[in-house]
């Protein structure tokens, strides 16, 4: 996308009022005052701190305008024909006076061609201002963006220093696909912090790694999965493993599936039961294809941001958008799209899903999606219908061999030699047991091991599963209505 080029359409489009909805003020309006330059328009700017500011606008009125009303009544009254730049402008509608002057400013662009241009990260127009507006948003850069930026950071440090970057083309491409999905002000600060040393290798791409988590992780709705897993790690679920590697290469857009013009994968739902592997298969999608991982808490999306839900999925979208190829881990999706009769959020739900629904219809990007479900009952049809995703997968309790090495995974993991447990009797013990079941019988058999000072021994993971009562028993009627439904309507994982 050339925001540049776009901003200049919709100015020169003769729509008096645009709200720029943004984080990089500086940008945004770097952008707007080179368009006006190249037009040669004037151009002014309002804030509360300083009033109108502008070349042609008296000085002393500046002094005049910095309260909101009194701003828009000088532009209305003696402001000339010229793209006017109001900056965090939205806290003052909610004075009516504002919103009239302003709509009487756009209902007067006929006769004198002002533009209105909103600057700030969240810009509301009220209702009575939405037939007159239009909305912009800066994109954010993509892979050629990225490399023409790190291009231009690299020529200012050997200009400055009179000395020449070095590093490893495998690095360069690395950095340029991790710092996807950023803003350009972040991605220029990651790059210089980079170049401290005048060296781009193996151990900057870590370091990029650690600091877009912490970036994104500003926003608890939308998190940058650092540990992925790979599905060595995962035990069973060998149907889906053989489902995804078929269509690795259609989603990276290798050879082969150009040639043969296959469709990118969309992305599948793993439903079932609590604690059988959904969360690591989901990791597992990512690291095995060898891409970033995005997760998408819906339960948060909800509870932290009750009022601008809508926005703030959009915001989330953008960046899963400008990050592809990546893995979309909507986890708990129910959390935030069920919908039901009772309507007792306000609607706020069904507008979340119609946001989602129409992401997920129009997107052209990489971004493979894997949504997670614990309860198939309080997920729309809309979702869950044949089109909106591949495929659905249910995800079962283990069966013996599954049992077998999810024991192996987990007594290896914790530096226990597999072998010298009785894995029949174990594999035996642990039926009807998930697969966080199985590892938490281990990991308390191992605390009690400690506190005996014995090592760790089948008798002690047996006396753990036996003092467990798995959530087959506890939720047994749940599981088998569950079971039911899935029968005829998804496909097994295992």
């Amino acid at each position: 996308m050339n925001d540049e080029r776009d901003l200049e359409a919709l100015l020169g489009s003769r729509f008096p009022l645009i709200a720029l909805e943004t984080h990089e003020e500086k940008r945004a309006l770097g952008l707007i005052e080179r368009i006006a330059r190249g037009k040669n328009w004037p151009l002014f700017s309002w804030s509360v701190d300083e009033g109108i500011h502008g070349a042609g606008w008296p000085q002393a009125g500046a002094l005049q305008t910095q309260e909101p009303a009194a701003a828009l009544r000088h532009i209305q009254r003696v402001g000339p024909a010229g793209v006017y730049v109001l900056l965090d402008f939205h806290p003052y509608f909610e004075a009516p006076v504002n919103v009239r002057v302003m709509k009487a400013i756009a209902l007067d662009y006929e006769r004198v061609a002002r533009t209105l241009v909103l600057v700030g990260f969240d810009v509301p127009v009220p209702p009575e201002l939405e037939k007159l507006a239009v909305r912009f948003r800066l994109s954010l850069p993509d892979p050629d963006a990225v490399k023409g930026i790190i291009r231009d950071e690299v020529q200012a440090w050997q200009a400055q220093r009179s000395l020449e970057v070095k590093g490893e083309r495998a690095s360069f491409d690395q950095l340029v696909r991790h710092l996807a999905g950023l803003t350009e002000s972040d991605v220029r600060r990651l790059v210089r912090h980079a170049l401290e040393d005048g060296l781009i290798d193996a151990s900057d791409v870590g370091l990029l790694v650690s600091r877009k988590h912490e970036l994104l992780g500003k926003d608890s709705v939308l998190s940058f999965e650092i540990d992925t897993a790979r599905f060595s790690e995962v035990a069973g679920l060998a149907t889906l493993k053989r489902w995804l590697d078929r269509r690795r290469g259609a989603f990276l857009g290798d050879e082969k599936s150009r040639d043969a013009a296959v469709e990118v994968p969309k992305g599948i739902m793993l439903l079932g039961v609590q604690g059988c592997g959904k969360s690591l298969a989901a990791k597992a999608v990512a690291g095995s294809w060898g891409v970033p991982l995005l997760r998408l808490d819906f339960g948060a999306l909800y509870n932290k941001f009750l009022g601008e839900t809508e926005r703030n999925l959009r915001e989330a979208l953008k960046v899963a958008d400008a990050m592809a190829p990546c893995v979309l881990w909507m986890d708990e999706i129910e959390k935030g799209v069920a919908t039901n009769d009772s309507n007792t959020d306000g609607g706020e739900s069904r507008r979340i899903l119609g946001t989602l629904l129409t992401w997920m219809a129009e997107r052209k990007s990489r971004v493979f999606i894997v949504a997670t479900s614990n309860d198939i009952e309080a997920l729309p049809p809309e979702l869950v219908r044949k089109g909106r995703l591949d495929e659905i997968f249910f995800v079962d309790l283990p069966d013996e061999a599954a049992r077998a090495e999810i024991l192996r995974i987990h007594l290896t993991r914790r530096r226990q030699d597999p072998a010298g447990f009785d894995a029949p009797a174990l594999v035996a013990a642990s039926a009807g047991f998930s697969g966080a079941e199985i590892e938490q019988a281990i990991v308390a058999a191992l605390y009690e091991s400690l506190a005996a000072g014995a090592p760790l021994a089948t008798r002690l993971v047996l006396a753990e599963m036996k003092a467990t009562k798995p959530l087959s028993v506890v939720m047994a009627e749940r599981i088998a209505w569950l079971r039911a439904w899935a029968d005829q309507r998804t496909v097994k994982a295992d």
